[in-house]
């Protein structure tokens, strides 16, 4: 249950008391005073391993100095033996320094917010954690017969998700694909391309000759399709042309939709009426074959590196 407390005044952090005990690792200070009238500015505890790394806690018994200095104790966690890490290593966790309240029989204890420790910044605590006028009044219970015990619990943020990435591809001409479609009026309900490549990528068409959806009986539909598993999408503006064999009055579409490999196809369920694309005096259909052009322009891409 989070608290009051006068000398809580790290920002961001949370204070609570609490039972139970620090779950990874305790400190016990069985002579106070040998560290705070003694000349030790600081005391670096043996290592303790959480979640794969080791750390350690840092006690500043007269306060660290940062302007602070004889007015708190401060405590840091700090991540130990940092040469068996990789190369530009970091850490992301969660973590709380405990104090025992020995007359109580329970814990004060400071949690932080996130913090990332990296080689630049390897620590990480609170400088006021409590003054030295609250810590020493024996009727806090936090030093009794000049013994006190810290504790600390730390979690570790794993990376597991994929990370996206957002970037423009170079730009350049728009890429165009010419398909012959034979044998128009028996191809049945539904026509699919081979596959072609433009732009590194593979595409395909797929083609309603008596329609789809709200297109069904009245109009011709086609549908463009991105083929692969890659785990990105790519933004696509494209083009689709059913070409006018007889003039320049082509049949044409465009648009800018996000596609994924393997996903859903984008185009019209209305492309062209079926009477048009039937009535020989159009043009679209010549000796039952037609020609679709496909023209398409990539200017971004979100790829993701999966965990």
């Amino acid at each position: 249950m989070a608290i009051n407390y006068p000398d809580a005044i790290e920002e961001g952090a949370v204070v609570e008391t609490r039972e139970v005990s620090p779950s990874h690792f305790l400190f016990k200070i069985k002579s106070f005073s040998l560290l705070s009238e003694n000349g030790f500015d600081k005391y670096e505890t043996t290592n303790f391993v959480v979640g794969d790394y080791k750390w350690r806690l840092i006690l500043y018994p007269n306060g660290r100095d940062d302007g602070n200095k004889e007015d708190h104790i401060s405590v840091y966690l700090a991540i130990a033996d940092t040469s068996s890490l990789p190369a530009r290593w970091e850490v992301n966790a969660i973590f709380s320094i405990f104090l025992l309240n020995q007359k109580l029989d329970n814990f004060l204890s400071l949690r932080g917010r996130i913090r990332r420790f990296h080689a630049v910044n390897p620590e990480w605590g609170f400088s006021k954690f409590i003054s030295k006028k609250s810590f020493t009044d024996p009727c806090n219970g936090y030093l009794v017969d000049d013994n006190c015990v810290f504790g600390a619990e730390v979690f570790v943020i794993k990376s597991q998700g994929a990370v996206e990435c957002l970037s423009n591809l170079k730009p350049g001409n728009p890429y165009k694909h010419s398909i012959n479609i034979s044998n128009f009026s028996k191809l049945g309900n539904l026509w699919n391309s081979e596959n072609f490549v433009l732009g590194d990528r593979t595409w395909s068409i797929r083609v309603y000759p008596r329609g789809d959806g709200k297109g069904k009986d009245k109009d011709v539909s086609i549908f463009l399709y991105l083929v692969g598993s890659e785990p990105h999408k790519v933004k696509v503006k494209y083009s689709i042309a059913i070409k006018n064999q007889f003039t320049d009055e082509h049949r044409v579409e465009n648009v800018s939709r996000w596609f994924i490999p393997n996903g859903e196809g984008w185009g019209w369920s209305s492309f062209i009426p079926i009477k048009d694309m039937i009535d020989s005096k159009k043009g679209f259909l010549v000796e039952d074959c037609c020609v679709v052009e496909v023209e398409i322009l990539l200017p971004a891409i979100s790829q993701n590196t999966l965990p």
